[in-house]
């Protein structure tokens, strides 16, 4: 794929790798791994599925992308995550020297790069994280809405029964 290939078709295949975590019934959130326009990580949340509480989307992608390059510094590279990273992920992105990060969402409860702190910027830090937020913003917040409309109905579900 050219480099000149737009924030929006790599946040589709973040979009996609989302999906997937919905169809394991994890929640749905989905992240790809980005270097001279070729995708070179994927992930999906799974901590239900391999009980690893460091699951997350980000991790997975990132872990990905170290093993097909073989090093853990992935310096410049792009990663595209439909939700807001936690301070968990963004602490990851800050060890991976990632160049840019561009996320769908915000995650007003657990963002630790907008929402609820600014971890990246923090001055301590001794690398720094390009950051573009609202790519596919209403997609990706359709599919995460849905989970939990879908949850909470299951929830009420066992409760009337």
């Amino acid at each position: 794929m050219p480099v000149s290939v737009g924030h929006e078709f790599y946040m589709r295949e973040a979009h996609d790798a989302a999906c997937a975590a919905l169809d394991r019934g994890e929640v749905p959130v989905g992240a790809v791994v980005v270097v001279d326009g070729q995708i070179i990580g994927r992930g999906s949340n799974q901590p239900i599925a391999t009980s690893d509480p460091t699951a997350h989307a980000e991790v997975v992608a990132l872990r990905d992308a170290a093993r097909r390059v073989g090093n853990h510094r992935l310096t410049g590279a792009t990663v595209y995550v439909t939700v807001e990273p936690c301070a968990m992920c963004a602490g990851a992105l800050v060890h991976a020297r990632i160049g840019t990060l561009v996320f769908g969402i915000l995650e007003p409860k657990t963002g630790a790069v907008v929402s609820a702190m600014r971890l990246l910027d923090h001055p301590a830090l001794n690398h720094r994280v390009e950051v573009i937020g609202g790519v596919l913003e209403d997609e990706c917040r359709g599919l995460l809405q849905a989970f939990f409309v879908s949850r909470r109905k299951e929830a009420k579900a066992t409760v009337e029964t």
